[in-house]
């Protein structure tokens, strides 16, 4: 139990000191994970999908880092609907923080923020977004970065792009990474209100995750599903890669369960000053495993099974929304104490009641799945048994 806890600490203490050293990330982005000692795959070829409809915004595709399995994975780019008139999407990007990659969340916001200067196409050219606009409450498309039926959508309208960047380079500094750095409006932009990633990138990125042939050492850079209509769609009208954006070689031994512990010779991106492991006892909302969606009912009344999936639907979307709020509320504390520049004993002490804090969260959460299933249990038979004649 020692042992467990100096290791939850040593990752809180680990991301806070490379978040503090990071002088090409935005003040206000929060890196999320540990570093990873090489960096991600080129950003693939594809097509963007058709919008699915009105007030729907792109959010393109990246590269996440598994740590369970030591491997990068393709998160596809989809259509998402804003959270609020008005906002526009951040990307997300990885960044080289001197010892290894860390990867900078995305936000909703009124204005698009720096994201590594990353050229992930269809708008997000690496500076800004070109690929719509709010108007009086509406969100027009520029038709020519955007896969828009017009017969539908009708608030659209065309503008040349200004961008002649081709790269597919996927990070930002390090060897062969992007060399650009905040201008003062993107730091700007940073310090507006913003937005954590909807409960709907969170399951599309959780449902990637799940799938072995969007991992990097099994696509080699192409994967199957590179772009969806709809957030979590990997089945229908998926977009498949057209090819790898450039050549990929994975360190040896990615894509399987990797020893972390009582390694005699751990590799260099290994190393606990790069590659600090996952804590066994979640920290925060994001550690914990993804929900499982409920199993649909079968008490052999179908108007009583609908009733109870309602049922089951309402308490998993409230509950996804809760793990949500709470690494929003989280990651803004981690923000603080860098601003703060907070010594060691604070960041401990901010780590261990995030610990408690996920901690109470799961339990109330599994609590709560209980009591539905012991209240959705099939009535019992009425029907008495006969005395034997």
């Amino acid at each position: 139990m020692y042992i467990r806890s100096i290791r939850t600490l040593l990752v809180g203490l680990f991301l806070a000191l490379v978040v503090l050293s990071m002088s090409t990330a935005s003040s206000a982005q929060i890196a999320v994970g540990v570093a990873v000692g090489f960096g991600p795959p080129p950003l693939p070829v594809y097509e963007q999908p058709l919008c699915p409809g009105d007030g729907y915004i792109w959010t393109p595709g990246y590269w996440a880092y598994d740590y369970d399995v030591d491997d990068y994975y393709w998160v596809p780019g989809t259509w998402v609907l804003a959270p609020e008139v008005g906002f526009l999407w951040t990307p997300g990007y990885w960044g080289w923080g001197g010892s290894g990659f860390l990867f900078y969340e995305g936000y909703w916001g009124p204005l698009v923020g720096f994201y590594g200067g990353i050229n992930y196409g269809f708008g997000y050219f690496g500076d800004g977004y070109e690929g719509g606009r709010w108007d009086h409450g509406h969100f027009f498309y520029n038709r020519s970065v955007n896969n828009v039926n017009i017969t539908i959508i009708h608030n659209v309208y065309e503008a040349p792009v200004r961008y002649n960047n081709e790269s597919h380079v996927s990070y930002n500094g390090g060897n062969g990474g992007i060399d650009r750095r905040p201008r003062p409006e993107e730091e700007a932009a940073a310090r507006e209100r913003h937005i954590a990633p909807v409960a709907d990138q969170t399951r599309h990125m959780q449902a990637a995750r799940a799938n072995p042939q969007q991992r990097a050492s099994a696509n080699m850079g192409k994967p199957p599903v590179a772009a969806t209509p709809r957030p979590g769609e990997f089945k229908d009208h998926v977009v498949q890669a057209k090819a790898a954006g450039g050549a990929y070689t994975p360190p040896a031994n990615r894509g399987g369960k990797q020893p972390r512990e009582n390694a005699s010779a751990p590799r260099p991106e290994n190393r606990p000053e790069n590659n600090v492991a996952r804590p066994s006892t979640p920290v925060h909302p994001r550690d914990l495993p993804p929900s499982a969606r409920p199993s649909a009912p079968n008490t052999g009344n179908p108007k009583l099974d609908q009733k109870y999936q309602q049922q089951q639907e309402k308490v998993f979307a409230k509950q996804q929304q809760e793990r949500d709020k709470l690494q929003q509320k989280q990651d803004q504390e981690h923000q603080r104490l860098a601003q703060q520049n907070a010594n060691a004993a604070r960041q401990q002490q901010v780590e261990q009641r995030h610990q408690q804090q996920t901690q109470q969260l799961q339990q109330r959460h599994e609590q709560q799945q209980q009591k539905m299933q012991q209240r959705q249990q099939p009535p019992p038979s009425r029907e008495r048994s006969k005395p034997p004649r």
